[in-house]
């Protein structure tokens, strides 16, 4: 059996974040946890440099913590490591919609208010409130921005980490409902490659073979884009096949300036981090909380990348 290493960061991710939100913080001050889906990753960095932002604001005492890997296992441990902590509120990202159900309930059996950011549960009991990107439309806006790029005709491949995550379960239900409505273009392939960059680029190598006038690749989440990209550097195809991503982290932006992704589906995870926390606050001072909030989504291209409006769409490696 593979063994994982549970990174858990209680105060920064390997330097990417630094948590100085809690500094000066008394010991009746109420305390926040964040626990991402895995650690690193420009998505959640954005993520916590905006509940931190906001945490300072609200003057909650903030602290990180998320798995290495993007693993039910891995992040149960963290789960169950910040349940014996008791924190007054926690905002997750399941990283799975049903699996991480037990370890949600054991948060709640501490006392701790639970918020789902990002990801959520299909156990419509957990989670005071659910902050995410409207996933389904981003697909939606994927395969719309895809067709586009491929001039309405030809055949596309799908890729997503693996059945069962909230978020590219929602994406590739709405990319596959709204390509449906583009008659001439032709879903050949739906992939699972697991959150591994080295098997997308094998799966996407053996859908070139298969289909050597392929036209284009939705990728749901970074991982995938970043094997579709290698695979289609390999092959030389980066001008033929056009790739239309989710996310964008700073190396997505890199390989949409030099032409090897046409569009970017990009998410406001600041914005899903503040309304964490202001969900979370409002949850401990016995406020009412907003049950769903629904985050923007923006199609990012080279022709509208460097413009100020789009800035806040881009992620970043660091606060």
């Amino acid at each position: 059996m593979k063994k994982y290493i549970v990174v858990m960061l209680a105060l920064a991710l390997t330097g990417a974040c630094s948590d100085d939100s809690s500094g000066g913080a008394s010991s009746g001050t109420k305390k926040i946890t964040l626990i991402q889906g895995i650690a690193n990753e420009p998505f959640y960095i954005s993520m916590y440099c905006g509940a931190k932002e906001e945490a300072a604001k609200q003057g909650v005492q903030l602290s990180v913590q998320a798995p290495a890997q993007w693993d039910v296992a891995q992040q149960t441990q963290v789960v169950t490591s910040v349940a014996a902590s008791r924190p007054k509120a926690v905002l997750i990202a399941p990283v799975d919609k049903d699996a991480m159900a037990g370890p949600v309930r054991q948060l709640n059996g501490n006392g701790s208010k639970v918020i789902f950011v990002d990801t959520e549960l299909s156990d419509q009991s957990l989670g005071l409130s659910r902050i995410s990107s409207d996933n389904k439309l981003g697909g939606q806006l994927a395969a719309q921005t895809l067709a586009k790029q491929i001039g309405d005709k030809g055949k596309v491949v799908v890729l997503a980490p693996k059945k069962g995550i909230a978020t590219t379960d929602d994406r590739v239900a709405g990319f596959k409902a709204e390509i449906a409505k583009h008659p001439n273009v032709k879903l050949v392939s739906e992939q699972y490659p697991g959150d591994d960059a080295g098997k997308a680029t094998e799966i996407v190598n053996g859908e070139l073979s298969k289909n050597p006038d392929l036209a284009g690749i939705f990728a749901s989440n970074l991982v995938t884009g970043e094997g579709a990209g290698a695979a289609l550097k390999q092959a030389k195809k980066t001008s033929t096949v056009k790739l239309v991503e989710f996310d964008a982290s700073p190396k997505q932006v890199e390989d949409l300036k030099a032409g090897t992704i046409e569009a970017l589906i990009s998410q406001e995870p600041l914005d899903i981090g503040r309304q964490g926390i202001d969900q979370a606050v409002a949850a401990l001072n016995g406020k009412p909380v907003t049950k769903q909030i629904k985050t923007q989504l923006v199609a990012v291209t080279k022709d509208n990348v460097d413009q100020p409006d789009i800035a806040k769409y881009l992620y970043k490696q660091d606060c």
